[in-house]
């Protein structure tokens, strides 16, 4: 935890000094307002800094949330400000060469300090009207995303089977009981027959969330409710919340499956550990082989995982469908295309070599709660049958 904050702080000063340089010092401010917009800046930058540190270290209750919030807000302002300035100085190029000057923006030529001045204006009132929208988008309780995912050889007693997904929660400082609640009267609401969580549902050891996630135990569904962890439970003491989510009547599969329904409805559900789970609880190592260890021949196999990688990992053992979250869909456009180069897929039904993987957006937000061209779902997955493959 303490390595990944360092690198995530580490590049939240980069992001604050990239923009000091183009925000403040490219637009030739004159005092005091330069001082201002290095303050401005600075301060944004500090805020994620000392919120997210206090945050950690003070005891968990409003106050601290409440610097939570700050930061987060604060970091998703950052996160818009910067690809809008690179549109601003890509646009304010352009408009330079066709100008007759091929000179960088603040630079001189056709492009005055005028224009970037009053093309940072414009971009800086986009910026908040944006983080004003994202933030209204991620406090929605999140619609309700079907999926029909086609499973060759699928038994008829099994066609049209529903599995709910909920994935990437993050209930925490700015996720509570009150989102939760929601979110479980949604999926309430439509009777599914199997639910999973697919990690990272908690920021927060036990005793300061279990109140905040007790709304999950009234989920109900007659082929059970089903739970694996992401890389965030084992920030929050993914023992713990193991031995908390089973005391509320989740079945944790550990590396481990089980064999649903009766007769011909048979499926097998799988679930491994996250992705990286082995670096914080060597006995977590994420194994996808040990999971399937034993599982009957001919039944439909099921796979859930927190991160799709997880899926390179699964080849070869004939793997139906693997449920997965960990991207969020990117959260914020458009940070979804830098997710592509740790992971395999970013969202929805894919394939990963002979492994069909769909892959939520999620439910929640991580960090700032905002959501921009990537919304948060609540997934029902509909298994139907593949006419068109051969079984297994």
């Amino acid at each position: 935890m303490i390595a990944f904050l360092a690198l995530f702080l580490g590049l939240a000063g980069g992001v604050g000094l990239l923009l000091d340089w183009r925000l403040v010092l490219a637009l030739q401010l004159a005092r005091p307002w330069s001082t201002v917009g290095h303050a401005l800046v600075g301060g944004l930058v500090g805020l994620i800094f000392g919120g997210m540190l206090l945050h950690r270290l003070l005891r968990p209750g409003p106050v601290s949330d409440g610097l939570a919030w700050a930061a987060f807000v604060a970091m998703g302002l950052l996160a818009v400000i910067l690809p809008l300035t690179v549109i601003r100085d890509l646009l304010l190029w352009v408009w330079g060469i066709v100008a007759g000057g091929a000179a960088l923006a603040g630079a001189g030529g056709p492009v005055s300090t005028e224009h970037l001045r009053a093309a940072t204006a414009g971009m800086l009132a986009i910026a908040v009207g944006l983080v004003g929208v994202g933030l209204v988008n991620a406090r929605r309780v999140p619609s309700l995303r079907r999926v029909a995912v086609p499973i060759a050889g699928l038994p008829p007693a099994l066609h049209g089977l529903r599995i709910v997904q909920l994935s990437d929660l993050h209930v925490g400082p700015t996720i509570g009981a009150d989102f939760l609640r929601a979110v479980v009267d949604r999926v309430r609401s439509i009777r599914p027959d199997l639910v999973v969580i697919t990690g990272d549902l908690v920021d927060g050891p036990v005793a300061g969330l279990a109140g905040d996630v007790a709304p999950l135990a009234d989920l109900q569904a007659p082929l059970g409710r089903f739970f694996v962890t992401g890389n965030h439970e084992y920030y929050s003491g993914a023992a713990e919340w193991v031995e908390h989510l089973e005391a509320m009547g989740f079945r944790v599969l550990l590396n481990r499956h089980v064999v649903l329904g009766e007769g011909t409805g048979r499926l097998v559900l799988a679930g491994v550990t996250d992705h990286d789970a082995g670096r914080i609880l060597p006995e977590h190592r994420s194994d996808p082989a040990a999971a399937l260890a034993g599982a009957p021949a001919g039944l439909p196999r099921i796979l859930l995982a927190h991160q799709p990688r997880s899926a390179h990992a699964a080849q070869g053992l004939g793997i139906d469908l693997q449920i997965s979250g960990h991207t969020h869909g990117g959260q914020i456009w458009p940070w979804m295309h830098l997710v592509r180069l740790q992971q395999p897929t970013v969202a929805g039904l894919d394939r990963v070599g002979d492994v069909r993987v769909y892959t939520s957006r999620g439910t929640g937000t991580w960090g700032p709660p905002l959501r921009l061209g990537a919304p948060p779902e609540i997934t029902v997955i509909e298994l139907v049958a593949d006419e068109g493959a051969p079984a297994g």
